[in-house]
């Protein structure tokens, strides 16, 4: 059966317009409304119950889903997005409704609370390579919109933090500080977020001609224990192999690493440098406090609902993609002099 992303490969136009044409929202030329009509005729093409229902009403609520956490995982730049984005919503007039997903059917709750008409549309976070949310959703052209990337070939509209940026501005700091051998702690490769910092990670290497072990580079999954095993196994190589950095996927990851230094009595900053990413609130507190790359989840909360409530009000013409740059915020535990403070590089 064709879906509405058919429709729009064959007319050369986004899923959004085939929607507003299907729906007669939005403005949408005569010539591009015949097209998409001509091959939605040609292809058969039915719109889905489920996305007809949603439309018929307002609900003023968003939708969000919490993903489901492992043990000992600790996710606290969700909640600060989660806090950011329904701040967003209501000063809009909406309001968010957060729910849990199946891990054996992830986009199984997103279609009942469509079809029960129960939200207006959705916002998604922590994507995967080819989330099959993102892709139950463009099939039933319901709202949405994603903190986060899933598969470039695919047309809807996301914010996302250039993550491959923000490890290289981390690698050139640390070999601005004189280490040649950097580690990387990085998550498991199912993680799109993780995916982009490994990266970038490996751009800035091979940028300054610094050589990559592969026993530097260590999976772990976003827990403070598995940090921990990681800079263990990392500070058993022989001492010539042994890394003098330790870049960490996140600060959560950083801070079993600095955990397990400390417990070998080697002096984070000085002896060993540490970073994470995520600059959680807590970051500029650890003791040494840690570098770490900052997401500004004020603003892309922001976007967020912002985009998707053009979506809904079918003012927004087409799809949009927009990648937002962190900033590096060097303190004491990457420093190999002595700095307590924390201090934004130029």
């Amino acid at each position: 059966m064709a879906t509405i992303k058919d429709v729009a490969r064959e007319a050369g136009v986004t899923s959004a317009t085939v929607s507003y044409v299907l729906n007669n929202s939005g403005r949408v030329s005569e010539a591009t409304r015949q097209r998409v009509l001509d091959v939605a005729r040609r292809l058969n093409y039915r719109p889905s119950i489920t996305a007809q229902n949603l439309r018929s009403g307002e609900s003023r609520i968003i939708g969000y889903a919490w993903h489901v956490e492992r043990p000992g995982e600790w996710t606290p730049i969700m909640q600060q997005f989660l806090y950011n984005m329904s701040k967003s919503a209501e000063e809009a007039g909406y309001h968010v409704l957060t729910f849990i997903t199946d891990p054996d059917d992830p986009a199984a709750a997103y279609v009942t609370l469509a079809e029960m008409q129960r939200v207006d549309g959705f916002v998604l976070a922590n994507t995967v390579v080819d989330d099959p949310r993102i892709r139950q959703l463009l099939d039933l052209g319901i709202p949405f919109v994603s903190f986060g990337r899933a598969n470039d070939a695919w047309d809807f509209s996301y914010v996302d933090v250039d993550g491959a940026d923000g490890m290289r501005q981390v690698v050139r700091h640390l070999a601005g500080q004189g280490h040649e051998r950097i580690a990387f702690v990085r998550w498991p490769p199912l993680s799109l977020a993780g995916n982009h910092r490994y990266q970038g990670y490996c751009d800035a290497m091979a940028e300054l001609g610094l050589p990559i072990d592969e026993r530097w580079l260590i999976e772990a999954e976003n827990t403070p224990a598995d940090g921990r095993i990681a800079a263990q196994k990392l500070m058993a190589l022989p001492p010539d192999a042994r890394p003098t950095a330790i870049a960490c996927v996140s600060d959560v990851v950083a801070i079993g690493v600095m955990h397990a230094l400390r417990e070998m009595g080697l002096a984070i900053g000085r002896e060993v440098a540490v970073t994470g990413f995520d600059n959680i609130p807590a970051a500029e507190h650890f003791t040494p406090a840690l570098t770490s790359v900052h997401q500004p989840l004020d603003t892309i909360g922001h976007q967020l609902m912002t985009m998707l409530l053009d979506i809904l009000q079918g003012s927004a013409a087409e799809t949009r993609q927009v990648l937002i740059r962190p900033h590096l915020v060097v303190r004491a535990s990457s420093v190999r002099a002595p700095d307590e403070g924390g201090h934004r590089p130029g």
